[in-house]
């Protein structure tokens, strides 16, 4: 699981405002250009994105893991051509060449946000959040994120948990069928617990829509990464 790690890459030292906006801008110039020059393109910038973190792709694949057989299911399901009068099937791989183009899209895009879940604190992306969306609305928004971002690895490591005693306890020899409702019914279970246990935790802390939230300020190396931004955005909209 993707979270974040302290360190003194470039990416550590961005703020996270300028972190979103390459983001959001990476994501519009892929959006644009979704052909083989323009991947080839964005693939060198991705892994300067991935340089610029000290992440290792590895480890981001590995991060995006669950989402990977989704990413490949399109363009396997788009050679499968069905005629529907003569009722026959065949296989034209032509017809996968767009699909595989956007799922390597998308796979790009996960590449840089990955970076940015790596060097940004949680703290720092609510605040980022709060500080660009106005409003109660940006201050729920940052509350969603920040309890995503905690929230999930801990169901995520619970699950694990609950597959380890079922596999300990010989599960993995029960059908599948009943090995998916017994850690789906243990998860469910301890999701809701986490949860009133957060709920309750919340209240202790006094829980407020205007917490103080540590300051954000740009420095010298956000100047490279508005230049990133800029040339992103000009891509996208030219």
């Amino acid at each position: 699981m993707l979270t974040y790690h302290p360190g003194d890459s470039l990416a550590h030292r961005l703020d996270p405002r300028t972190k979103l906006l390459a983001q959001a801008a990476f994501a519009a110039a892929a959006f644009a250009h979704t052909t083989p020059r323009g991947l080839a393109v964005l693939t060198v910038l991705a892994v300067a994105f991935l340089a610029a973190g000290r992440l290792s792709p590895v480890r981001a694949v590995r991060g995006y893991l669950p989402a990977l057989p989704f990413l490949a299911a399109g363009p396997l399901i788009a050679t499968v051509t069905v005629d529907l009068v003569s009722l026959s099937a065949g296989i034209d791989p032509s017809a996968a060449v767009d699909p595989l183009l956007a799922s390597y899209r998308v796979l790009l895009i996960l590449f840089v946000s990955a970076v940015y879940l790596h060097t940004t604190p949680v703290r720092d992306s609510r605040a980022a959040i709060h500080r660009l969306v106005p409003g109660r609305i940006g201050r729920l928004l940052g509350v969603g994120v920040a309890l995503v971002f905690r929230f999930f690895p801990l169901l995520r490591a619970d699950l694990r948990r609950v597959r380890e005693a079922s596999t300990a306890r010989l599960g993995d020899e029960r059908p599948l069928r009943d090995r998916m409702r017994l850690v789906g019914a243990a998860g469910i279970r301890r999701a809701f617990a986490r949860a009133d246990r957060l709920a309750l935790a919340l209240r202790a802390r006094c829980f407020a829509w205007n917490p103080t939230l540590p300051e954000l300020r740009f420095g010298r190396t956000d100047a490279l990464g508005f230049v990133v931004v800029a040339a992103l955005v000009g891509a996208a909209l030219l």
